[in-house]
């Protein structure tokens, strides 16, 4: 049985995420320890037991210790398959961190799956689902990866209450992603969104980023007023490439006006537009999984090497024969994967 000490390098849930699902599809018995040890709330939350148990169910698999607070799991992988979910993680329990579990456990799934999820879309600490729909599955596709997301209601801290529907065809040989240079930028999508807040809110927002971006990018605006039973709004933002692309992204708070919130994701994207990236450092960590399973050499290159994604390097060489390699150059660092395929 594979042992991994949850609590070396980043510490966190995503660990917890990606060990779940490699243990599932290589078929490795596989212990966790000390789970988020250095977290202010130790152990599973219930976002993780949630994908925990989505994973367990898809696959067949059995589980010890998945509990809320628990900060020892084990797994025991199955070998069934599973190609329709319904979960309910809770109040604002993120959707996004529950996928990148699901997802990547589908990896050998014959047939097409379907996840019906209501939680949090769009939460603090964690992706907004705008970013799987506009960067993350458009990259993905790149790979041979085809999957799709419906945003049907959106859920905000506290009370959550959103509802998506994400399908994903089965995956068969996956091809490496190589994001060496962007090329040229065609333009940068600024999607806004509110739900039970004034139509002033997405205005200033809207027009304080659009302002801040400048005038020397072509840019197209959308506005979405939602309904649901929360109470919120933000901005992603996305710059489109020839080859790739780049995200930021804001939610309004109490004490940070929209207008800020525009100001702070202009400034962002901008910040990483101009720094060399040509995948950002969070999309980076959620393509790193399937780079890993990919036939043949992936390569990009990220402005810093976040914690997140050190220890997502850490706990894919735990299960696959995969080598990475990193060089500090001036425009960043330039990442190469290399692998034979998996399975």
């Amino acid at each position: 049985m594979l042992e991994i000490d949850s609590s070396r390098g980043e510490g966190g849930g995503q660990m917890v995420r990606t060990s779940v699902a490699l243990s599932a599809i290589t078929g490795t018995p596989t212990k966790l320890t000390r789970i988020r040890e250095t977290r202010p709330t130790n152990g599973l939350s219930k976002q993780h037991t949630t994908a925990i148990n989505a994973v367990a169910m898809m696959t067949g698999s059995s589980v010890e210790g998945n509990t809320v607070g628990s900060s020892e799991l084990t797994i025991y992988p199955g070998n069934e398959e599973h190609s329709s979910l319904k979960m309910d993680i809770g109040s604002a329990g993120s959707i996004s961190l529950v996928l990148q579990a699901v997802l990547l456990a589908a990896r050998r799934n014959k047939e097409r799956l379907t996840i019906d999820i209501t939680g949090g879309t769009n939460v603090m600490w964690a992706p907004p689902l705008d970013s799987y729909e506009l960067v993350l599955f458009p990259l993905m596709k790149k790979m041979g990866i085809n999957a799709q997301l419906n945003i049907l209601k959106r859920g905000f801290y506290p009370i959550g209450g959103g509802h998506v529907v994400v399908t994903m065809d089965p995956v068969g040989k996956i091809s490496p992603l190589e994001i060496n240079a962007l090329g040229r930028l065609k333009y940068i999508k600024v999607r806004c969104f509110t739900q039970h807040l004034s139509e002033r809110i997405a205005n200033d927002m809207v027009e304080a980023c659009v302002s801040t971006l400048g005038d020397s990018h072509d840019i197209e605006t959308e506005v979405q007023n939602c309904t649901g039973n929360s109470r919120g709004a933000g901005l992603v933002l996305v710059a489109n490439y020839e080859n790739g692309k780049l995200s930021s992204n804001v939610l309004t708070t109490r004490g940070h006006s929209a207008e800020q919130s525009g100001i702070d994701a202009a400034k962002d994207l901008l910040q990483e537009m101009n720094n060399g990236s040509t995948i950002d450092v969070h999309t980076a960590d959620q393509l790193l999984p399937y780079m890993a399973m990919a036939d043949g050499k992936s390569s990009f290159v990220v402005s810093r090497i976040s914690k997140h994604l050190l220890s997502q390097m850490d706990t894919l060489e735990s299960f696959l024969n995969v080598r990475f390699g990193v060089e500090r150059k001036s425009d960043g660092y330039h990442f190469s994967v290399s692998s034979e395929g998996y399975p």
